[in-house]
């Protein structure tokens, strides 16, 4: 028998196993209905919307596991339009999805474009922001990689700021030997120290760079960013970076040194080709408020406003066709990126938008209004139910906060008597609701010593909040 062999229970065989087992799973794409049953935690009802989106997020997979190139280049992502009354879901399930997929993500509002030659952003300034989120996210995946490796080196800069290490001289004897043995024991010893936190509230003087470029400013009627030029990095690579003398404790010192080493170990071309293959082929562009740029119905033809409207749609149409973008990491080709649009369509109708641009959104789902039992659910069900959020807030001034079943059907039912008498904001109306019941609740607990534990019930709740319900003008302002 070899003598390296390693010799495993059938016990310890069993863990291997489904320790593999349990990695691997990992790594696999989420299926459609693992990517509801991960929706369903956090938003309530919207079955159709939940399935058409994840849907669109299985197929980016399955898009990528085809073999032939030509075949997996003519595969275009089905774009999704969402139609609802706010509050109903259609962002946060856009922003869970981006989570769940671990692609980068960027939510932009369409009535912030304008048509070119209109003061406002232009259109393909989603696209940069996505490609700037890639990076991101590329470049925070490499920095938790080499994480120890700068601590490391960090730690290695600081002692040698306080106890710098002795060269060996050209004539190396005896008392240069022993010299060196002492700096290196001194050194060890400071490590320790270090690492133990003794030496954190000590001031050294530390050589901080100084980017000469930085602090220049281009001002102009266009954001340079949205010219995909980046002048801040223009000026940086041509003026030379100077380096200042800076006193800060060790505590300080160590989180900027690191940061410093893990700017140095990043391959930040590396970092940039990953981002762009990110961007163009799992990248996740949400447009909220596309109602807002469709054309009345039965509006008249030439009004200025409905011209820049169509204005807009028109230079939207090209991005989502497929074009390719300018940004500061180059050219972004956008064939494979996922829109998801969403409005509520309460004045004009996803028919009123122009024609080619109707076409690249294939997939519409429709979102219903939220019922008293909807409101029920979201704030008991979800992890981040606002129920646990108040008490979770409550719980730092040492209070518990308890909620009984009567107080939350009340609550529930004043959501949805005053979504259907004043404007229908969806679940945002709880907020209002509850900041306005818990009020002096959240104002008094700082100096109440006494209680340590308040429950909520239906009484509190038609105390504080059954005359503004009632009153549907004070409703409009108060809740």
């Amino acid at each position: 028998m070899d003598n390296n062999e390693i010799i495993l229970t059938e016990e310890q065989k069993e863990m291997l196993v489904s320790v593999v087992k349990s990695e691997r799973k990992t790594d696999e794409p989420l299926t459609p209905s693992q990517i509801v049953n991960e929706l369903d935690k956090y938003i309530i009802g919207q079955s159709a919307a939940k399935k058409a989106v994840a849907i669109a997020l299985r197929n980016r997979w399955r898009r990528q596991q085809v073999d032939e190139e030509l075949l997996r280049e003519e595969i275009m992502p089905n774009n999704i339009i969402m139609i609802g009354p706010t509050g109903v879901g259609k962002t946060e399930i856009a922003r869970r999805l981006a989570r769940l997929a671990k692609a980068p993500f960027t939510k932009v509002e369409a009535t912030k474009f304008t048509e070119v030659g209109y003061v406002g952003r232009d259109v393909e300034s989603m696209i940069r922001d996505l490609v700037e989120r890639s990076v991101q996210m590329v470049r925070d995946e490499e920095t938790e990689a080499i994480e120890e490796k700068a601590k490391v080196h960090a730690e290695e800069r600081l002692l040698d700021i306080l106890i710098p290490p002795v060269m060996p001289s050209p004539s190396f004897d005896t008392e240069t030997s022993e010299e060196m043995e002492n700096n290196k024991r001194t050194r060890e010893k400071f490590r320790q120290m270090l690492r133990d936190g003794k030496l954190n509230d000590k001031t050294i003087e530390l050589d901080v760079t100084v980017d000469s470029g930085a602090s220049m400013q281009i001002m102009g009627p266009f954001g340079m960013d949205d010219m995909g030029i980046n002048i801040q990095d223009m000026m940086s690579s041509i003026m030379p970076k100077k380096s200042k003398k800076r006193k800060m404790k060790v505590k300080e010192a160590r989180i900027y040194l690191e940061k410093e080493e893990a700017e140095k170990l990043i391959d930040m071309d590396a970092v940039v080709k990953e981002a762009v293959q990110r961007a163009e082929n799992n990248g996740i562009v949400f447009v909220d408020e596309i109602d807002k740029i469709a054309s009345r119905s039965g509006s008249g033809a030439g009004s200025g406003p409905e011209v820049s409207r169509e204005g807009v749609q028109r230079d939207l149409l090209p991005i989502v066709e497929g074009t390719s973008v300018n940004t500061r990491y180059g050219q972004i080709n956008t064939d494979h990126i996922l829109f998801i649009a969403s409005g509520a369509f309460h004045v004009s109708k996803p028919s009123d938008l122009i024609p080619e641009l109707q076409g690249r959104f294939p997939i519409r789902v429709e979102l219903r209004s939220l019922t008293e039992e909807d409101f029920i659910k979201i704030l008991t069900l979800p992890e981040n139910a606002l129920i646990k959020q108040y008490s979770a807030l409550m719980e730092s001034e040492k209070i518990k906060l308890n909620f009984d079943e009567s107080a939350i059907s009340a609550i529930a039912k004043t959501a949805a008597e005053v979504n259907a008498e004043v404007t229908n904001i969806g679940a945002r109306r709880l907020h209002t609701i509850l900041t306005t019941l818990l009020e002096d609740l959240l104002f008094n607990a700082p100096d109440n010593l006494e209680e340590s534990e308040i429950t909520v019930d239906s009484k509190l709740v038609d105390k504080r909040l059954g005359d503004i319900a009632k009153n549907s003008d004070l409703s409009k302002f108060i809740l």
